[in-house]
């Protein structure tokens, strides 16, 4: 079997955007971490949705075949290892926290209570924290909700891979039409996580449908589309920065045109996205993801700490954010490019040691597992929108 197509240059913005979001939790005082742009990139999070929906309509989306319980078998074991350590991480630590408390050494909060109370694990093991209006979203490991989100569609995406090509397909375009419809209108019967992540991920199907119906007709120069890719990165930088009406389904569409332009590597931009340092990132996108909360949550109790003896300001409250100190702004900036080392280096051995054996893993148990098929469609339905097998999924 051919390996499946990689979109290396879609990779690395998922490494990027990663980064992104270590930098968003980062507060350092008087560094680059608190430019505007970094402040207001919560809008970037729809761009994982849509590349996920892109990159898993290009991995089984079209495959005729599909086996519900190996693909489920596949997301259980590319998401959970990870999330489970990470949650266990926060657990050991709340109780060491609980047992510095009972000694009368109190850093924050008291420990086992609001986001950290003891209510939130099961949630959590459960992957419905930000489901649910009656459970804490932003509990334990908080970048962990887009996992929590990102695990029912994928559930939802594969029930309906079990329908044929075309009647998928037009299953995607309608949840996704259907849930852009509800949050324009103002009317979700669902949390606002859940929508943003429905509406986006199954736009992003729709993407990779689109990019298979042009991809072979779609013969621009590079240098148009060099320019056709500073203009959409202009776009994304645009709509970060400024608030508008429906911003956030807006800037899910305009991340569409953004994957589907990118999708075609054929600027200077995605050539320079397929170098090495991130080709590397958007590898490590998942681990820097998962593992960065647990990296800034230990330096912040350090900063504390530190605080509590010494007496210097080194972790103050602003405007209700505690930020790390140093006490200099050349200190601060090494600070965080320490931090950001740090996060890319723990993220690589979360990555060789967690991810990794668990893909394994889940290829031995896949290779063991009873398959229950989706209906084939007749040859001619779905052959002219295969997609090309050319590279390492």
């Amino acid at each position: 079997m051919k390996p499946v197509q990689r979109f290396t240059t879609l990779d690395s913005f998922r490494g990027i955007c990663a980064l992104l979001v270590v930098f968003f939790h980062l507060h350092v005082v008087n560094t680059f971490v608190q430019l505007p742009f970094l402040r207001r990139d919560e809008v970037l999070l729809n761009f994982f949705f849509v590349l996920s929906g892109f990159v898993l309509a290009h991995t089984y989306g079209m495959k005729p075949n599909l086996s519900f319980k190996s693909f489920f078998i596949s997301r259980i074991f590319r998401l959970y290892p990870l999330h489970l350590v990470m949650l266990g991480f926060f657990v050991l630590f709340e109780m060491a926290r609980w047992i510095a408390y009972q000694n009368g050494f109190q850093l924050n909060n008291v420990p086992f209570t609001g986001t950290f109370a003891p209510t939130e694990i099961l949630p959590n093991l459960l992957l419905v924290q930000a489901w649910t209006p009656f459970t804490e979203t932003m509990s334990f490991n908080y970048p962990s909700w887009t996992i929590s989100i990102e695990f029912y569609i994928y559930m939802l995406f594969g029930a309906l891979c079990m329908f044929s090509m075309r009647n998928r397909f037009l299953l995607f375009a309608a949840v996704s039409m259907a849930t852009f419809a509800l949050i324009f209108c103002g009317h979700e019967p669902l949390v606002e996580r859940a929508m943003l992540g429905l509406s986006c991920f199954f736009a992003g199907n729709i993407t990779y449908l689109v990019y298979l119906l042009i991809r072979n007709r779609w013969r621009l120069r590079p240098w148009l589309m060099t320019v056709l890719e500073c203009a959409m990165m202009y776009a994304t930088y645009w709509i970060v920065m400024n608030d508008f009406d429906h911003r956030s389904p807006i800037g899910s569409l305009a991340f569409c045109v953004l994957v589907l332009l990118f999708a075609f590597e054929g600027g200077r931009v995605s050539a320079f996205l397929k170098t090495g340092v991130f080709v590397l990132l958007g590898k490590l996108s998942y681990s820097i993801y998962m593992t960065h909360a647990a990296l800034l949550f230990g330096l912040s109790t350090v900063f504390i700490v530190a605080q509590k003896v010494t007496g210097l300001a080194l972790a103050p409250m602003i405007a209700g954010q505690r930020f790390m100190d140093t006490g200099s702004v050349p200190g601060n900036t090494l600070f965080v490019v320490a931090v950001t080392i740090l996060s890319v280096v723990l993220a690589f051995f979360a990555h060789k040691y967690i991810e990794l054996k668990a893909y394994e893993a889940g290829k031995r148990l896949m290779g063991h597992s009873t398959k229950a098929r989706a209906p084939v469609d007749k040859p001619q339905s779905g052959a002219a929108l295969a997609p090309r097998a050319d590279r390492a999924a």
